[in-house]
C-alpha cells in the first residue's frame, strides 16, 4: 500500500478504493501497514476526487471534533453534490449533513427519543421480538442467523419505535440498503436510488399527514409534536430525519449482532467465558464494536480550508475519511489490539463516533445487543458455524457499513 508519512504532501500512488468498497474478511492487516507508514494517506474514493483517509486513533479522535471538517453537502464538489441531491433529496436535510448550530437544532429533534428512561421502557418489547424470532428457529438444524435474527430484530424494533406497521420492515430494509450507498456510483445505481427516494418520500409524507390527525405514543408522533410546537423543523427535515433513523436504526445493529456472534463462534474460549459469566455481556458488546465494528468508517467530511493533519497537507475541498476500523486497532490506544478480549477495559472505541456527531442511537443499539446476546446465550446453548470462518461473506456495497451477508450456523439445541 502507498505511504504518506508525516511531513509528506501526498502519496505517489493512491490507496485504491477497494480498501473501502471491497474490504474482505481482513481489512485490519492492510490498515496496520498504512498506520505504520503514517497517520494520513491519499485515497481514490470517491474516484477522481481529492481524498484522504486518517488511520490512527489520535488523529481520528481529533478530526471528529475539528470544525474545519464540514459535514455539509454545500462544501462538497459540485459533481458530488449534484449526484447526492438529485438521486436522493429525501436524505439531504438530516443532522448528519449539518454543522453546528444547524446540527444542534436538528439533533434536538431526535435526542429526546433516546433518553435512558424511555429506552428501558422499550426493553420488554425488544425481549418479546427477540423471543419470537428465536422461537421461529429450528430446534436443531442449519439456519442463516443474519436473515433469521440479526436483521429482522432491529427492523422490528425501529418499526415499533417509530410507530409504523411491522409488516413493512422488509421494505424498510430495501430502502435502507439502496439509500445508504454512496452517491458516487454509476448511472444505473443513481436511478435506483432516485426510485427508492421517491417511494420512501411518498410513504413517509402520507404517514406524517395521517399521524398529525391521530397523534400517538410513538417516535413519529413525538417528532411531529416537536416540529409543530415550536416551528423549528420543516416537513422536509422531518422526512429526512425519519429516513435517517430507519437506515441508522437497523443496519449497524444488525451488524453488531452478526459480527459479535461470528466473533464468539470463532473464539470458543471467549464464548465459554461469556456463558460462564453473563455479566460480561456489557463489556463484550463494546469489544465486538471495537474488534469487528459495525461501521468501517465515519460518514464523509470536507476540509473547508487548507489543513495539516498528522504532518500531511490536506487541501481545501478535499474529502477526509476517518477510518474507525483502523483507529480501533491502533496499538497506541489499545494494548495488544488484535487480541479479542470480551472483558477488555478500558475500551474507548469509536464505533459510535466521537464529539458532536456521536451516534444518538447508541443506547438503543446497546440495549438491543444486550437482549439479543443474553437471549441467545440462554436459549441456544449449542451452536456453531457450518463453514470455515475465512469463507464468511462480508458486505461490500459502498456504504460505511461493515457486516456479514450471511451467517450460516448449526443449532444443535434450542431451549424454550
Amino acid at each position: 500500500m502507498p505511504e504518506n508519512g508525516p511531513g509528506a504532501d501526498s502519496a505517489e500512488t493512491l490507496v485504491p478504493p477497494e480498501v473501502f468498497t471491497e474490504p474482505g474478511d481482513d481489512p485490519h492487516t492492510g490498515f496496520a501497514a498504512l498506520r505504520a507508514a503514517g497517520p494520513v494517506h491519499r485515497i481514490d474514493y470517491p474516484a477522481g476526487a481529492e481524498s484522504y483517509v486518517v488511520v490512527d486513533y489520535a488523529h481520528v479522535e481529533r478530526a471528529f471534533g475539528d470544525p474545519r471538517l464540514s459535514k455539509r453537502l454545500e462544501h462538497t464538489p459540485d459533481w458530488f453534490r449534484e449526484k447526492a441531491v438529485s438521486s436522493s433529496p429525501v436524505l439531504a436535510s438530516h443532522m448528519l449533513l449539518a454543522d453546528p448550530p444547524e446540527h444542534t437544532r436538528l439533533r434536538k429533534l431526535v435526542s429526546r427519543a433516546f433518553l435512558p428512561r424511555r429506552l428501558e421502557q422499550l426493553r420488554p418489547r425488544v425481549q418479546q421480538f427477540t423471543d419470537e424470532l428465536v422461537d421461529a428457529l429450528p430446534e436443531s438444524g442449519e439456519v442463516d442467523l443474519i436473515a433469521a435474527l440479526a436483521l429482522p430484530l432491529p427492523l422490528m424494533v425501529i418499526c415499533d419505535f417509530l410507530g409504523v406497521p411491522y409488516q413493512d420492515w422488509p421494505q424498510f430494509h430495501k430502502w435502507g440498503h439502496v439509500l445508504s450507498r454512496s452517491p458516487a456510483q454509476d448511472d444505473a445505481g443513481l436511478r435506483e436510488r432516485r426510485i427508492v427516494n421517491d417511494e420512501v418520500a411518498a410513504y413517509l409524507a402520507k404517514t406524517i399527514a395521517t399521524r398529525r390527525d391521530d397523534l400517538r405514543e410513538d417516535l413519529i408522533s413525538d417528532l411531529i409534536r416537536a416540529a409543530d410546537d415550536d416551528g423549528m423543523f420543516t416537513d422536509e427535515e422531518l422526512v429526512s430525519t425519519i429516513v435517517f433513523l430507519i437506515i441508522a436504526g437497523h443496519k449497524t445493529t444488525a451488524n453488531l449482532i452478526g459480527n459479535g456472534t461470528a466473533l464468539l463462534l470463532r473464539h470458543p474460549g471467549q464464548l465459554d467465558r461469556l456463558r460462564a459469566d453473563p455479566a460480561l455481556i456489557t463489556p463484550a458488546i463494546e469489544e465486538f464494536l471495537r474488534f469487528e465494528g459495525s461501521t468501517d468508517r465515519a460518514t464523509f467530511r470536507i476540509a473547508v480550508e487548507d489543513m495539516d493533519i498528522g504532518g500531511s497537507r490536506v487541501p481545501r475541498g478535499s474529502f477526509v475519511h476517518l477510518s474507525i476500523a483502523a483507529a480501533d486497532r491502533d496499538p497506541a490506544a489499545f494494548p495488544d489490539p488484535d487480541r479479542f478480549d470480551i472483558a477488555r477495559s478500558p475500551n474507548r472505541h469509536m464505533a459510535f463516533g466521537h464529539g458532536p456527531h456521536f451516534c444518538a442511537g447508541a443506547p438503543l443499539a446497546r440495549l438491543e445487543g444486550q437482549v439479543a446476546f443474553s437471549t441467545m446465550l440462554r436459549r441456544l446453548p449449542e451452536i456453531d458455524l457450518t463453514i470455515p470462518p475465512e469463507d464468511l461473506d462480508w458486505v461490500a456495497d459502498s456504504s460505511i457499513s461493515r457486516g456479514l451477508v450471511r451467517l450460516p450456523v448449526r443449532i444443535r439445541r434450542r431451549l424454550r
